[in-house]
């Protein structure tokens, strides 16, 4: 089983800013991967959701990728 990568890595705040980060836990096609393959808990990954949607809406993520 996957561990929680922002609990090992001792991050607290899920920053959507921070997009080489982000870019993980996103599949080619610029779609969010689902907790089962990346791991997360279930509050992490609802966080990772709110911050990936807000980078998206600022312009620092795509939406789809080519």
């Amino acid at each position: 089983m996957k561990q929680d990568y922002f609990s090992v890595n001792n991050i607290k705040y899920i920053d959507y800013k921070d997009v080489e980060i982000l870019k993980k836990f996103l599949n080619p096609n610029g779609r969010i991967v689902s907790h089962k393959r990346t791991g997360l808990t279930a509050k992490n990954q609802r966080a990772l959701a709110m911050a990936v949607k807000h980078a998206r809406f600022l312009g620092l993520l795509p939406f789809v990728a080519k």
